[in-house]
């Protein structure tokens, strides 16, 4: 019964598998795209050279070659190779593992412990590993397409080798295209604007290309940009609002505006919104840039930046879009300048250091006459009523060196404010103030 089920379901064992598992490298010099780790020179060639292999963490994008890294390794060293995946499994799948190994090591064989999404383990299930690493029951390997840093308890990171997977390159990506073609045994039907679309649509994804690769066998004519997308669906970007990736391209939008570069800027936003991002996280991060790297230079800014936001939640999508890209172009386009930040912060520390200082009495109110009596307001100047509309009178607590806090940059509407501060100076140094 058992055996006709399986037959039925087609999974004998000489049914057909996917192309991209039978095109999985069996050698390191068959991994595409990873030569800084297996090629000559490598930290995972230098390692298997001096047959010293130590628990590992792969972190990189889907269909860069983690697992098929991790079962070479196991090959070249002759150790059991076991893989879980975090998503199914949990601490007794573990135990089972552990237990597994330590009689394998009894017998003088080492296990190989290849897991999947490592980092979707819990702090505890993560801490689960760190006994049998330390005694050497098993060598761990882990794949995470996250940020380590973030995702992995430091103890588990203290014990483990960190190696980063590039995503495929254009290059890797014709390479395994040359090596399914092969297989097949023959050329795919596409003219060089197709194949280079189609590469496109892997998105650097190895396993993810060949799979769609399984779409075009059998297609005889030369298919062009247009027919390939009609066969194929289009890959959504791998972009989680959640993510490493997330905070990866907010980073690299935010740079390209602070470097002035708006065409970059404009790619990094459409990265964003084609990936899913909420509009208004970015109008929220566009008010932000306004005033931390434009400032004064330009206090329009703030002012673009808050009427795209008025404008998108009254147009709402995709028209409101339009607007933001309006206000980033503006941001981008601008003079920059974060002195009115550092001036910021250096008055907010200096408000921590100096505790509770009251103000100099002379800009004190005085409502009651016992107020006048102790002082309050005596000697204050009303500025507009002062021949330079500037009376230079001191405003900082009287135990307070005066600061500057606020050094304008030549640039955009701030060389103005610079003026005026230089000519204030200089009344308040005529007046020996």
């Amino acid at each position: 019964m058992t055996s006709s089920l399986f037959q039925a379901a087609d999974m004998q064992s000489n049914a057909p598998r996917p192309l991209a598992d039978q095109l999985r490298p069996q050698t390191l010099d068959e991994i595409a795209g990873q030569d800084h780790l297996v090629g000559e020179g490598g930290q995972l060639s230098r390692m298997l050279e001096a047959q010293r292999l130590s628990s590992l963490i792969f972190w990189g994008t889907p269909g860069c070659g983690k697992t098929t890294i991790a079962r070479i390794l196991a090959d070249h060293t002759d150790f059991h190779f076991e893989q879980l995946s975090a998503i199914f499994s949990g601490v007794g799948d573990l135990k089972k593992v552990f237990e597994a190994a330590r009689l394998r090591r009894e017998q003088g064989q080492g296990t190989l412990l290849f897991v999947d999404e490592i980092h979707r383990f819990n702090k505890s299930q993560q801490d689960a590993f760190l006994p049998v690493m330390e005694d050497g029951t098993i060598i761990l390997i882990g794949a995470t397409t996250e940020n380590p840093s973030f995702e992995l308890n430091a103890a588990l990171l203290s014990r483990c080798q960190v190696m980063v997977l590039k995503r495929l390159d254009d290059e890797a990506l014709e390479k395994l295209l040359e090596r399914a073609e092969k297989e097949i045994g023959r050329v795919l039907s596409l003219t060089k604007e197709a194949r280079e679309t189609l590469k496109i649509l892997a998105d650097g994804d190895g396993r993810y290309l060949l799979t769609m690769v399984e779409q075009l066998v059998g297609i005889g004519e030369d298919l062009d940009v247009k027919a390939l997308s009609e066969i194929l669906q289009k890959r959504a970007p791998v972009y989680d609002k959640k993510d490493d990736s997330h905070y990866n391209l907010i980073s690299a939008l935010h740079k390209s505006v602070r470097g002035s570069d708006v065409d970059a800027a404009l790619y990094w936003f459409a990265r964003m919104l084609s990936g899913g991002e909420d509009p208004k996280y970015l109008a929220r991060r566009f008010t932000r840039m306004a005033v931390e790297d434009i400032g004064m230079a330009d206090p329009q800014a703030l002012v673009q930046c808050e009427s795209a936001w008025k404008t998108y939640e009254r147009l709402g999508s995709p028209e409101g879009e339009l607007a933001l890209a309006q206000a980033l172009i503006y941001l981008a386009t601008a003079p920059k300048s974060n002195a009115g930040y550092m001036a910021y912060k250096q008055a907010m520390s200096a408000a921590k250091k100096t505790g509770s200082l009251t103000p100099p009495a002379h800009i004190l109110n005085a409502p009651t006459s016992m107020m006048k009596d102790l002082g309050y307001g005596a000697g204050y100047q009303y500025d507009p009523d002062t021949v330079d509309g500037f009376s230079g009178q001191n405003y900082f607590p009287d135990d307070m060196t005066r600061t500057n806090f606020y050094n304008p940059v030549e640039r955009g509407f701030e060389r103005e404010v610079k003026k005026r501060l230089d000519y204030w100076m200089k009344l308040r140094s005529q007046k020996n103030l």
